[in-house]
Protein backbone atom coordinates (compact mmCIF):
# COMPACT_ATOMS: atom_id res chain seq x y z
CA UNK A 1 0.00 0.00 0.00
CA UNK A 2 2.73 2.31 0.69
CA UNK A 3 4.34 1.55 -2.45
CA UNK A 4 1.19 2.76 -4.76
CA UNK A 5 1.11 5.91 -1.92
CA UNK A 6 4.45 7.08 -3.51
CA UNK A 7 3.58 6.65 -6.57
CA UNK A 8 0.34 8.40 -7.01
CA UNK A 9 1.96 11.52 -5.32
CA UNK A 10 4.71 11.44 -7.41
CA UNK A 11 2.97 11.33 -11.14
CA UNK A 12 0.94 13.91 -8.89
CA UNK A 13 4.13 16.09 -8.30
CA UNK A 14 5.07 14.88 -12.48
CA UNK A 15 1.83 16.35 -13.98
CA UNK A 16 2.05 19.40 -12.19
CA UNK A 17 5.92 20.81 -13.33
CA UNK A 18 4.70 19.85 -16.80
CA UNK A 19 1.48 22.04 -16.45
CA UNK A 20 3.73 24.79 -14.79
CA UNK A 21 6.09 24.56 -17.74
CA UNK A 22 3.12 24.77 -19.70
CA UNK A 23 1.96 28.01 -18.53
CA UNK A 24 4.96 29.84 -18.51
CA UNK A 25 6.37 28.82 -21.98
CA UNK A 26 2.36 29.81 -23.03
CA UNK A 27 2.92 32.64 -26.18
CA UNK A 28 0.65 36.03 -24.75
CA UNK A 29 -2.56 37.16 -26.67
CA UNK A 30 -1.79 39.95 -28.96
CA UNK A 31 -3.73 42.54 -26.99
CA UNK A 32 -1.14 42.39 -24.36
CA UNK A 33 1.90 42.71 -26.57
CA UNK A 34 0.45 45.47 -28.86
CA UNK A 35 0.00 47.55 -25.49
CA UNK A 36 3.50 46.30 -23.51
CA UNK A 37 5.67 47.19 -26.92
CA UNK A 38 3.48 50.59 -27.62
CA UNK A 39 4.64 51.53 -23.74
CA UNK A 40 8.13 51.18 -24.99
CA UNK A 41 7.80 52.88 -28.19
CA UNK A 42 6.26 55.90 -26.08
CA UNK A 43 9.09 55.97 -23.78
CA UNK A 44 11.34 56.23 -26.54
CA UNK A 45 12.09 59.45 -28.16
CA UNK A 46 13.51 58.51 -31.27
CA UNK A 47 10.64 55.82 -31.85
CA UNK A 48 7.18 58.20 -30.02
CA UNK A 49 5.09 59.25 -32.88
CA UNK A 50 6.37 57.01 -35.24
CA UNK A 51 3.29 54.79 -37.45
CA UNK A 52 4.69 51.41 -36.50
CA UNK A 53 2.19 48.63 -36.71
CA UNK A 54 2.56 45.49 -34.27
CA UNK A 55 1.02 41.83 -35.42
CA UNK A 56 1.94 39.10 -32.72
CA UNK A 57 0.45 35.57 -32.47
CA UNK A 58 2.29 32.07 -31.63
CA UNK A 59 5.32 33.68 -29.72
CA UNK A 60 5.95 35.81 -33.25
CA UNK A 61 5.69 39.44 -33.38
CA UNK A 62 6.07 41.11 -37.10
CA UNK A 63 6.91 44.97 -37.03
CA UNK A 64 5.78 47.16 -40.30
CA UNK A 65 5.87 50.97 -41.19
CA UNK A 66 8.54 53.50 -41.30
CA UNK A 67 11.35 54.68 -39.47
CA UNK A 68 14.30 57.61 -39.73
CA UNK A 69 17.04 55.38 -39.21
CA UNK A 70 18.67 51.92 -38.83
CA UNK A 71 19.09 52.69 -35.18
CA UNK A 72 15.73 53.75 -35.02
CA UNK A 73 14.49 49.98 -37.08
CA UNK A 74 17.04 47.76 -34.67
CA UNK A 75 15.71 49.78 -31.35
CA UNK A 76 12.11 48.68 -32.05
CA UNK A 77 13.30 44.92 -32.73
CA UNK A 78 15.07 45.08 -29.48
CA UNK A 79 11.91 46.51 -27.05
CA UNK A 80 10.28 43.52 -29.16
CA UNK A 81 12.01 40.69 -28.62
CA UNK A 82 12.52 41.41 -24.48
CA UNK A 83 8.55 40.80 -24.51
CA UNK A 84 8.06 37.75 -22.31
CA UNK A 85 6.78 34.82 -24.14
CA UNK A 86 8.12 35.90 -27.83
CA UNK A 87 10.61 33.59 -29.20
CA UNK A 88 10.54 35.37 -32.89
CA UNK A 89 10.53 38.89 -33.85
CA UNK A 90 10.38 39.44 -37.62
CA UNK A 91 11.28 42.95 -38.48
CA UNK A 92 9.85 44.89 -41.72
CA UNK A 93 10.50 48.20 -40.67
CA UNK A 94 11.45 50.50 -43.49
CA UNK A 95 14.08 53.25 -43.18
CA UNK A 96 12.99 56.34 -44.93
CA UNK A 97 15.52 58.11 -47.78
CA UNK A 98 16.88 60.71 -46.73
CA UNK A 99 15.28 63.00 -49.74
CA UNK A 100 11.51 62.18 -48.36
CA UNK A 101 12.62 63.06 -44.91
CA UNK A 102 13.92 66.61 -46.07
CA UNK A 103 11.01 67.39 -48.09
CA UNK A 104 6.73 67.63 -47.00
CA UNK A 105 4.49 65.58 -48.64
CA UNK A 106 2.76 68.63 -49.97
CA UNK A 107 6.40 69.82 -51.84
CA UNK A 108 7.09 66.44 -53.03
CA UNK A 109 3.64 66.42 -54.90
CA UNK A 110 4.43 69.98 -56.48
CA UNK A 111 7.57 69.03 -57.70
CA UNK A 112 5.60 65.97 -59.37
CA UNK A 113 3.58 68.14 -61.24
CA UNK A 114 4.91 69.19 -64.74
CA UNK A 115 5.86 73.50 -64.91
CA UNK A 116 3.28 75.29 -67.33
CA UNK A 117 5.06 76.23 -70.92
CA UNK A 118 4.41 80.01 -71.77
CA UNK A 119 2.84 80.16 -75.42
CA UNK A 120 3.74 83.70 -77.36
CA UNK A 121 1.12 85.78 -78.89
CA UNK A 122 0.40 84.90 -82.66
CA UNK A 123 0.74 88.02 -84.94
CA UNK A 124 -0.73 88.68 -87.83
CA UNK A 125 1.29 88.72 -90.80
CA UNK A 126 -0.52 91.30 -93.03
CA UNK A 127 -3.41 92.88 -91.03
CA UNK A 128 -6.29 93.91 -93.80
CA UNK A 129 -7.94 97.04 -93.19
CA UNK A 130 -11.61 97.45 -93.33
CA UNK A 131 -12.44 100.50 -92.14
CA UNK A 132 -14.60 102.79 -94.82
CA UNK A 133 -13.25 106.25 -96.57
CA UNK A 134 -14.25 108.38 -93.53
CA UNK A 135 -13.59 106.39 -90.47
CA UNK A 136 -9.83 106.76 -88.99
CA UNK A 137 -6.68 105.06 -90.16
CA UNK A 138 -5.72 101.98 -87.66
CA UNK A 139 -2.63 101.92 -86.18
CA UNK A 140 0.22 99.88 -87.30
CA UNK A 141 0.52 96.83 -85.45
CA UNK A 142 3.79 96.42 -83.91
CA UNK A 143 6.16 93.70 -84.80
CA UNK A 144 6.52 90.57 -82.60
CA UNK A 145 9.50 92.45 -80.99
CA UNK A 146 7.59 95.16 -80.20
CA UNK A 147 5.01 93.69 -78.63
CA UNK A 148 5.08 93.87 -74.65
CA UNK A 149 4.92 89.86 -73.17
CA UNK A 150 1.50 90.14 -71.24
CA UNK A 151 1.63 86.53 -70.50
CA UNK A 152 1.29 85.38 -66.66
CA UNK A 153 4.78 85.07 -64.03
CA UNK A 154 5.40 81.32 -63.65
CA UNK A 155 3.85 79.66 -60.94
CA UNK A 156 5.44 79.96 -56.92
CA UNK A 157 5.87 76.29 -56.99
CA UNK A 158 8.37 76.17 -60.14
CA UNK A 159 11.12 73.63 -59.14
CA UNK A 160 13.29 75.86 -60.88
CA UNK A 161 12.17 78.89 -58.62
CA UNK A 162 11.95 77.19 -55.90
CA UNK A 163 15.63 75.82 -55.79
CA UNK A 164 17.01 79.17 -55.28
CA UNK A 165 17.63 80.27 -51.56
CA UNK A 166 15.04 82.05 -49.64
CA UNK A 167 16.37 85.42 -48.70
CA UNK A 168 17.16 85.21 -44.75
CA UNK A 169 14.57 87.23 -42.60
CA UNK A 170 15.34 90.37 -41.62
CA UNK A 171 16.79 90.56 -38.30
CA UNK A 172 15.11 93.53 -35.71
CA UNK A 173 18.19 94.91 -34.58
CA UNK A 174 17.11 96.96 -31.12
CA UNK A 175 17.58 100.25 -31.12
CA UNK A 176 20.95 101.96 -29.26
CA UNK A 177 20.93 102.97 -25.83
CA UNK A 178 20.43 106.55 -25.27
CA UNK A 179 23.81 108.47 -24.21
CA UNK A 180 24.56 108.25 -20.43
CA UNK A 181 23.56 111.84 -18.76
CA UNK A 182 26.02 114.05 -17.08
CA UNK A 183 24.88 116.11 -14.13
CA UNK A 184 27.12 118.01 -11.66
CA UNK A 185 26.34 118.01 -7.75
CA UNK A 186 26.55 121.40 -6.39
CA UNK A 187 29.11 122.41 -3.42
CA UNK A 188 27.11 122.63 -0.52
CA UNK A 189 25.51 119.40 -0.77
CA UNK A 190 25.25 117.13 1.92
CA UNK A 191 27.05 113.15 1.73
CA UNK A 192 25.76 110.96 4.27
CA UNK A 193 28.24 108.15 4.68
CA UNK A 194 27.64 104.76 6.27
CA UNK A 195 31.55 103.22 7.61
CA UNK A 196 32.30 100.21 6.65
CA UNK A 197 35.75 100.36 8.42
CA UNK A 198 35.21 100.85 12.12
CA UNK A 199 37.74 103.93 13.06
CA UNK A 200 39.44 103.91 17.32
CA UNK A 201 41.68 106.58 18.09
CA UNK A 202 43.66 104.01 20.67
CA UNK A 203 44.33 101.92 17.20
CA UNK A 204 44.10 104.15 14.32
CA UNK A 205 46.57 106.24 12.22
CA UNK A 206 46.80 109.32 10.67
CA UNK A 207 46.68 109.16 6.83
CA UNK A 208 44.98 105.68 7.18
CA UNK A 209 42.13 105.09 4.62
CA UNK A 210 39.07 103.68 5.44
CA UNK A 211 36.10 102.60 3.96
CA UNK A 212 32.29 103.80 3.27
CA UNK A 213 29.34 103.39 1.11
CA UNK A 214 26.77 106.47 0.68
CA UNK A 215 23.61 106.00 2.87
CA UNK A 216 21.57 108.51 1.06
CA UNK A 217 21.74 108.98 -3.25
CA UNK A 218 22.94 112.55 -4.27
CA UNK A 219 20.30 114.22 -6.00
CA UNK A 220 20.28 117.79 -8.58
CA UNK A 221 17.21 119.46 -8.84
CA UNK A 222 15.02 116.92 -7.75
CA UNK A 223 17.13 114.24 -10.06
CA UNK A 224 18.89 111.02 -8.55
CA UNK A 225 22.54 111.37 -9.95
CA UNK A 226 24.21 108.79 -8.20
CA UNK A 227 22.20 106.19 -5.56
CA UNK A 228 22.42 105.23 -2.08
CA UNK A 229 24.92 102.25 -1.72
CA UNK A 230 27.73 102.99 -4.09
CA UNK A 231 31.25 102.86 -2.12
CA UNK A 232 32.34 105.98 -0.70
CA UNK A 233 36.61 106.19 0.65
CA UNK A 234 38.22 109.06 2.68
CA UNK A 235 41.40 108.97 5.06
CA UNK A 236 42.11 110.16 8.75
CA UNK A 237 43.83 113.27 8.38
CA UNK A 238 44.68 113.46 12.22
CA UNK A 239 44.33 111.21 14.98
CA UNK A 240 45.33 111.77 18.99
CA UNK A 241 44.51 108.85 21.61
CA UNK A 242 43.65 110.01 25.12
CA UNK A 243 46.75 110.24 27.47
CA UNK A 244 47.15 108.64 31.03
CA UNK A 245 47.58 111.55 32.91
CA UNK A 246 46.30 114.26 30.74
CA UNK A 247 45.07 115.13 27.13
CA UNK A 248 42.47 114.07 25.51
CA UNK A 249 41.61 112.07 21.97
CA UNK A 250 40.83 113.81 19.09
CA UNK A 251 40.19 112.44 15.07
CA UNK A 252 39.67 114.73 12.01
CA UNK A 253 38.22 112.58 9.03
CA UNK A 254 38.19 113.86 4.58
CA UNK A 255 36.32 111.95 2.29
CA UNK A 256 38.47 111.37 -0.82
CA UNK A 257 36.35 109.76 -4.04
CA UNK A 258 32.61 108.44 -4.96
CA UNK A 259 33.15 105.05 -7.51
CA UNK A 260 29.97 104.22 -8.97
CA UNK A 261 29.05 102.61 -12.54
CA UNK A 262 32.56 101.65 -12.90
CA UNK A 263 33.84 105.45 -12.85
CA UNK A 264 35.83 107.27 -10.25
CA UNK A 265 34.89 110.80 -8.96
CA UNK A 266 37.64 112.37 -6.54
CA UNK A 267 35.79 114.63 -3.92
CA UNK A 268 36.12 117.31 -2.14
CA UNK A 269 34.64 117.44 1.46
CA UNK A 270 34.91 119.65 4.73
CA UNK A 271 36.54 117.68 7.62
CA UNK A 272 34.34 115.85 10.60
CA UNK A 273 36.08 116.60 13.80
CA UNK A 274 35.56 115.34 16.84
CA UNK A 275 37.01 115.56 20.29
CA UNK A 276 36.55 112.83 23.31
CA UNK A 277 36.10 113.98 27.42
CA UNK A 278 38.98 115.29 28.93
CA UNK A 279 39.86 114.25 32.22
CA UNK A 280 43.61 116.23 32.77
CA UNK A 281 41.87 118.70 35.38
CA UNK A 282 40.33 115.98 37.30
CA UNK A 283 43.63 114.15 37.22
CA UNK A 284 45.31 117.37 38.34
CA UNK A 285 42.90 117.67 41.35
CA UNK A 286 43.60 114.01 42.42
CA UNK A 287 47.58 114.49 42.20
CA UNK A 288 47.71 117.67 44.55
CA UNK A 289 45.11 116.32 47.11
CA UNK A 290 47.62 112.78 47.14
CA UNK A 291 50.61 114.85 47.74
CA UNK A 292 49.04 117.26 49.82
CA UNK A 293 47.85 114.33 52.29
CA UNK A 294 51.35 112.62 51.94
CA UNK A 295 53.13 116.03 53.53
CA UNK A 296 50.91 115.83 56.49
CA UNK A 297 51.64 112.16 56.94
CA UNK A 298 55.46 112.80 56.31
CA UNK A 299 55.08 115.43 59.11
CA UNK A 300 53.61 114.09 61.52
CA UNK A 301 56.22 110.97 60.67
CA UNK A 302 59.47 112.66 61.22
CA UNK A 303 59.47 116.96 60.12
CA UNK A 304 60.25 118.20 57.08
CA UNK A 305 62.69 115.20 55.41
CA UNK A 306 59.07 113.33 56.31
CA UNK A 307 57.44 115.78 54.76
CA UNK A 308 59.04 115.71 51.40
CA UNK A 309 59.10 112.12 51.15
CA UNK A 310 55.44 111.85 52.43
CA UNK A 311 54.73 114.01 49.39
CA UNK A 312 56.39 111.94 46.63
CA UNK A 313 54.27 109.43 48.06
CA UNK A 314 51.27 111.35 47.90
CA UNK A 315 52.08 112.65 44.31
CA UNK A 316 52.54 108.76 43.32
CA UNK A 317 49.50 107.44 45.42
CA UNK A 318 47.37 110.32 42.75
CA UNK A 319 49.22 108.98 39.54
CA UNK A 320 47.95 105.47 40.21
CA UNK A 321 44.39 106.83 40.05
CA UNK A 322 44.82 108.72 36.97
CA UNK A 323 46.36 105.55 34.87
CA UNK A 324 43.05 103.35 36.36
CA UNK A 325 40.95 106.58 35.07
CA UNK A 326 42.31 107.88 31.78
CA UNK A 327 40.56 110.05 29.09
CA UNK A 328 38.03 108.80 27.02
CA UNK A 329 38.71 107.51 23.68
CA UNK A 330 37.21 107.59 20.30
CA UNK A 331 35.26 104.50 18.59
CA UNK A 332 33.48 104.89 15.42
CA UNK A 333 31.94 101.27 14.61
CA UNK A 334 31.24 99.96 11.13
CA UNK A 335 27.58 100.86 10.02
CA UNK A 336 28.07 104.52 11.79
CA UNK A 337 26.43 107.61 9.60
CA UNK A 338 28.62 110.44 9.27
CA UNK A 339 27.98 113.42 7.14
CA UNK A 340 30.23 115.77 4.99
CA UNK A 341 29.28 118.61 3.05
CA UNK A 342 30.99 118.68 -0.26
CA UNK A 343 33.43 122.10 -0.60
CA UNK A 344 33.46 122.30 -4.55
CA UNK A 345 31.27 120.64 -7.19
CA UNK A 346 31.61 117.55 -9.28
CA UNK A 347 30.68 115.97 -12.38
CA UNK A 348 29.04 112.73 -12.66
CA UNK A 349 27.40 110.37 -15.03
CA UNK A 350 23.98 109.00 -13.96
CA UNK A 351 23.85 105.64 -12.98
CA UNK A 352 21.41 102.67 -11.88
CA UNK A 353 20.23 102.11 -8.59
CA UNK A 354 21.91 99.84 -6.15
CA UNK A 355 20.53 97.36 -4.22
CA UNK A 356 21.90 98.23 -0.50
CA UNK A 357 20.69 95.77 2.32
CA UNK A 358 22.10 97.90 5.07
CA UNK A 359 19.89 99.03 7.82
CA UNK A 360 19.89 102.72 8.48
CA UNK A 361 20.30 104.19 11.68
CA UNK A 362 18.04 107.06 13.21
CA UNK A 363 20.97 109.50 14.36
CA UNK A 364 23.69 110.48 11.73
CA UNK A 365 26.97 111.18 13.59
Amino acid sequence: MKSAGRTYVSLVLVLGIVALGASCTKAPNEGQVTSELQQKFNADSGLQGKQITVQSGDGVITLSGVVDNNAQREAAARYASGIKGIRQVVNNLQVAPQATQSASPTQMEEFAKPSPVREQPKVSAKPKPSTPKHEAKPQPVASQDEMVDNSPPPPANNPASTSTAAPAPAVNTPPPPPPAKKLTIPSGTTLAIRLVDPIDTETSQPGESFRAALDSPLSVEGEIAIPAGYDVQGHIVDVKSAGKFAGKSELVLQLDRISAGGKSYSVQTDEYKREGNSRGKNTAEKVGAGAAIGAIIGGIAGGGKGAGIGAAAGGGLGGGVQAATKGQQIKLPSETVINFTLQSPVTVTQVEGKNASRPKLDNPQ
